[in-house]
């Protein structure tokens, strides 16, 4: 004699069924990315858009090595803007200390070629201290003997650039060239014409010339 199991109610089955199912968390529903601008009052500024709304958890400190570097380098920055700001924020000298051992495989031709898409005027100054640095770093010369045909475009165009936005005295906060009161005729004369050998010297270490 053979015995046949019914079935159990619809309702019953399905409560068997997902018995091992737990409701869904905020967590589960945002993702792995962190909101670093999460607050209470968000809701209130619905109609205003944020920029850089969500960054990975592992820029919410700037890289002190090499290694942190090349890991939110490649991993976490999506954009030529992102990568752009990174550099700005770690200025010359934290770069120069970052990679003191040597500057990896490849990465020489991603800054030049980032800093000639995205440099401003108001940028100038940080910029060309990043090169600076750069220039200083071991074995730069083998890095700079291994740039693409289209890294070296870049580099060349980001050396016009600089050398366009020196066309009038310059200082951080007036980037018009008008600083406040009157500069005299010849501090202005002298702090372009330095302004303008520390570029000419940059492009022949940087063979742009």
């Amino acid at each position: 004699m053979y015995f046949t199991l019914c079935p159990l109610p619809i309702p019953c089955r399905d409560i068997v069924l997902a018995s091992h199912l737990r409701p869904l968390e905020k967590k589960d529903k945002m993702g792995n990315k962190r909101n670093v601008l999460w607050n209470p009052c968000a809701g209130h500024t619905r109609g205003q858009q944020v920029t850089e709304v969500e960054i990975p958890q592992e820029l919410e400190q700037l890289p002190g090595t090499s290694a942190e570097f090349y890991r939110d380098w490649r991993r976490c920055l999506k954009s030529g803007k992102e990568k752009y700001q990174l550099l700005l924020k770690l200025e010359g000298k934290a770069l120069s200390r970052i990679f003191q051992a040597e500057l990896g495989f490849g990465l020489l031709g991603e800054f030049l070629t980032v800093l000639a898409e995205n440099v401003c005027h108001e940028d100038r100054d940080a910029v060309l201290q990043i090169l600076q640095s750069l220039s200083g770093t071991k074995r730069f010369g083998l890095n700079l003997d291994l740039l693409s045909t289209s890294e070296k475009e870049s580099t060349r165009d980001l050396f016009r650039k600089l050398q366009s936005m020196s066309g009038g005295y310059w200082t951080p906060g007036h980037p018009c060239g008008k600083a406040e009161g009157e500069a005299h005729p010849t501090d202005t004369v002298l702090q372009k014409e330095a302004e303008e050998r520390r570029v000419i010297e940059l492009m022949r270490c940087y063979q742009a010339s």
